[in-house]
């Protein structure tokens, strides 16, 4: 099963794609989000293409773990995306996941123009392996 992670952004989007054993997310790429409804086509196309059987969303909490409106959006967002796609949907903490994936990016001395094209989806990355290590920490079903 592949599992697709979006990093929703209002100029990019960032996505990530897991291997088949949800093991490890991987960086898939940018799309520009400037029009949510071309980017919703976009997005629906890559899930068809590789054969994705989820989406996960990050879902854009404050710090104290309120709501703003880009974590409505967000909602908004899956929920159109579930419909579109028809596969599941589901939105996933992403606190620091920007912070963290600048943090990568100095380490490996990512800058200027190469920065801003690969950031978002390093971001989307960080919160997709943040939902498959949740997942695997689950007990199994009965």
């Amino acid at each position: 099963m592949r599992i697709l992670g979006v990093d929703l952004g209002h100029a990019r989007t960032g996505l990530a794609l897991s291997d088949e054993s949800c093991f490890l997310a991987s960086p898939l790429g940018v799309e520009p989000s400037y029009n949510w409804d071309k980017l919703l086509l976009r997005i629906v196309s890559r899930i068809q293409e590789n054969r994705v059987q989820q989406v996960v969303v990050g879902l854009p909490r404050n710090m104290d773990g309120t709501e703003g409106a880009s974590a409505q959006g967000a909602r908004e967002f899956a929920e159109k995306l579930q419909t579109a796609a028809g596969v599941p949907v589901t939105l996933w903490d992403e606190r620091g996941t920007t912070i963290t994936a600048h943090g990568y990016l100095n380490e490996s001395n990512v800058r200027g123009k190469k920065r801003k094209s690969v950031v978002d989806a390093v971001a989307a990355t960080i919160i997709l392996q943040g939902y498959l290590d949740h997942l695997r920490q689950m007990p199994p079903k009965a």
